[in-house]
């Protein structure tokens, strides 16, 4: 009997070697992923069930061997439990077609019956991720069912799964014998139907169901966790654009303020500027925005802040034009900018001149904000970069974006100046699209 048991071996084998190389297949990994799904989805769900498990049927009957990769019973089971009637039942009669041509006729209305049990199955759970929770260890479903407080819903419908299983099997093991030559089993050839080889079949047939739900599951949560860290890499950076905005904007209102009453005029051409900035970010809801971009929202705003500074403020470019369309996170300049006017220039009587370079050096991005004011102290610029809403603000961003593969760091001499460079690799477009 041993070399039977050998083949139930090698059969687990195959089943969770199918597994595995059935979730690295993207548009059926994309499908299996799913809660829920069309029609459609459901039919193309059935065609690659029947293909993978029925294409092991074909082989066997062809090659009149390796029984071990006849997984038709198993894959008709999952496909009614991950993908409900329509599937299980149309994959069951598919998978069946190469039995057919070797004179098994019960294989079809067996395998359909039991795609259509499977989806019984999937009905029976009142969360469908109890599906995927199914162990194939049956003591720690007996153990979930007995722990204090646990899901006793989620425990019985793992008992009917189990039970199930084991009554597709029992379905295959009498009709072969009432009917021989009608139907395949592992077991036809056995010299003996002993307990022992009778309990391997039924618990070969369990695992070869319940090994790639286990695979699969442990694959959507690795998914589900990935999606989960970007949405919270998303929802970061979201918070932190919408603190820029206000600090902004606060600034700007300041700035009409004062000059409602000295000059109306230059007043409404300053709301009209910031009508157009407030337009252009909100028709961009984009974390990322092209340098070129960033260039133009400066400008508006630099063009606000010479209204109140006058010829006192003034400001240079210097900038690569091979960086110009290169991805940035979307409002990284302008609190440096702003920064500059504010702590560097404000307090100088005879203004200054603000300085914005850009560098491509390989396959990195470098922006340096340059004035010419009044400096930051020593003691103040050892703590600058965890202070504030606008140099702290940018590096929580980058931050969250590179990592530890940035740079940032800032030069400052009282009286002299201050020098704020970043160093970012290039931004691709489809990671920018992904986090957007």
């Amino acid at each position: 009997m041993e070399p039977y048991f050998i083949t139930l071996l090698v059969k687990l084998g195959v089943v969770a070697s199918l597994a595995a190389f059935v979730i690295r297949y993207q548009p059926l990994r994309r499908t299996l992923m799913r809660d829920s799904r069309t029609l459609d989805q459901r039919l193309r769900l059935s065609l690659w069930f029947s293909g993978i498990f029925g294409s092991g049927v074909a082989i066997r009957v062809l090659v009149r061997s390796y029984e071990a990769v006849d997984l038709g019973l198993e894959g008709s089971m999952l496909a009614g439990v991950v993908g409900g009637y329509v599937t299980g039942m149309l994959s069951g009669i598919l998978i069946s077609v190469p039995a057919m041509f070797s004179h098994e006729y019960l294989s079809l209305p067996l395998f359909a019956g039991i795609g259509i049990l499977g989806g019984l199955v999937r009905d029976l759970a009142s969360d469908k991720e109890d599906i995927w929770r199914f162990s194939p260890l049956f003591d720690l479903n007996l153990i979930r069912a007995l722990t204090k407080g646990h899901n006793y819903r989620r425990a019985l419908l793992h008992f009917i799964f189990v039970a199930a299983i084991l009554v597709a099997e029992y379905l295959r093991q009498a009709l072969g014998d009432v009917f021989p030559g009608r139907i395949f089993s592992v077991d036809d050839k056995w010299p003996d139907h002993s307990f022992p080889g009778s309990l391997a079949v039924y618990a070969t047939t369990f695992f070869a169901v319940a090994l790639p739900l286990k695979v699969w599951n442990n694959t959507r949560t690795e998914v589900k966790l990935e999606e989960q860290g970007r949405l919270l890499m998303k929802a970061r950076l979201e918070a932190l654009t919408s603190q820029i905005n206000p600090h902004f904007l606060f600034n700007t209102l300041n700035s009409v303020s004062a000059l409602i009453r000295t000059n109306p005029q230059e007043a409404r051409l300053v709301v009209l500027k910031l009508s157009r900035i407030l337009r252009r970010r909100l028709r961009h809801h984009d974390n990322f925005a092209t340098l070129r971009d960033e260039l133009e929202f400066i400008n508006d705003y630099l063009s606000i802040e010479m209204t109140r500074f006058g010829d006192k403020l003034r400001f240079v470019k210097n900038i690569d034009p091979d960086t110009l369309d290169m991805l940035v996170p979307s409002m990284l300049l302008q609190p440096l900018v702003e920064n500059s006017i504010k702590h560097g220039l404000a307090g100088k009587v005879e203004g200054g001149v603000i300085t914005i370079e850009t560098h491509k050096l390989e396959n990195r991005l470098q922006l340096i904000v340059q004035d010419d004011g009044v400096g930051i102290a020593e003691e103040k610029l050892a703590t600058l970069l965890g202070d504030g809403i606008g140099v702290s603000n940018v590096t929580e961003r980058l931050k969250v974006l590179f990592g530890s593969n940035y740079r940032m760091w800032i030069d400052s001499q009282p009286a002299r100046g201050t020098r704020i460079s970043i160093e970012m690799p290039e931004f691709e477009t489809a990671f920018a699209s992904a986090i957007s």
